[in-house]
């Protein structure tokens, strides 16, 4: 696995009206192989802006960023994405939305059945590959997201609020699976999240963005992750420095959204 890096990544977003929003301003961030980030921050502070540019789905208006030292000019399957909700192709079964990439590719048949029954039995869903997606639970469908990406190998996976639109207890199944992934496959894996708690499970690296313009505000090296691979995540959360640093940092987001909202009584 290569190495991302994000050098002074400026984006600036034209209106209509003439105005202009600066969305992200100088964010720097290098990225090793194998590592896990997760990315919080208030409303408005550019990361899902940020996401979408490491995706290659918006060219940055200003900055460079780079994987395997080549640009990154638009979408690639070097880079895979697993959105809030997973995007599949409902009129598909499991086992078709799974292995859709690898029949892109035209990859022969009896591997890309391997490839699709091994990744299904990663994630759980070995009985369901002939269930169309319709008929799966939200957090079903995302492990189905999770096996679509993984099927295409990518040297990056990207995670915008994946887990988000889910229930307690199915967020919690999915935060160890997330975990277990990323042991296994190596895969360096940016996931973007609002909530705190998610991101401090997550992350091994764990950055706060500030908003208008977004850049980076806090970075934290955290040992949560490594520990949710082998030890039960309620377990995790009973760790001194989790609860320290979970407060932490929701005074800080709560100071940065505050600024805002005073901010924005002050134009009116």
């Amino acid at each position: 696995m290569g190495t991302l890096s994000l050098e002074n990544l400026s984006m600036r977003f034209e209106l209509p009206n003439g105005d202009a929003v600066q969305a992200l301003e100088n964010v720097s961030l290098t990225l090793q192989g194998g590592e896990l980030l997760s990315v919080l921050g208030p409303s408005g502070c550019g990361k899902t802006t940020l996401l979408n540019i490491v995706a290659g789905f918006l060219q940055p208006t200003g900055g460079q960023l780079t994987l395997n030292d080549k640009p990154i000019v638009g979408p690639d399957a070097e880079r895979g994405m697993v959105f809030q909700q997973g995007a599949l192709f409902e009129w598909m079964s499991v086992r078709e939305n799974v292995g859709f990439g690898l029949l892109m590719k035209k990859t022969p048949e009896k591997e890309k059945a391997e490839v699709v029954n091994h990744l299904l039995d990663v994630v759980g869903l070995s009985d369901f590959k002939e269930k169309a997606v319709y008929e799966l639970s939200g957090g079903m469908q995302q492990r189905v997201a999770l096996a679509r990406c993984l099927a295409n190998d990518p040297d990056v996976i990207l995670m915008d609020e994946p887990l988000g639109a889910l229930d307690a207890l199915t967020r919690e199944k999915m935060q160890s699976l997330v975990l277990k992934l990323w042991k296994e496959t190596g895969k360096t894996i940016i996931l973007i999240t609002h909530s705190v708690e998610e991101a401090l499970l997550l992350g091994e690296r764990l950055i706060v963005m500030a908003p208008r313009p977004g850049r980076i505000h806090t970075e934290y090296q955290l040992p949560f992750a490594e520990l949710g691979v082998s030890t039960d995540l309620r377990e995790v959360k009973k760790h001194p420095e989790f609860s320290e640093r979970r407060e932490e940092i929701l005074n800080m987001i709560w100071d940065m959204e505050e600024e805002i909202m005073g901010s924005s009584e002050s134009a009116s």
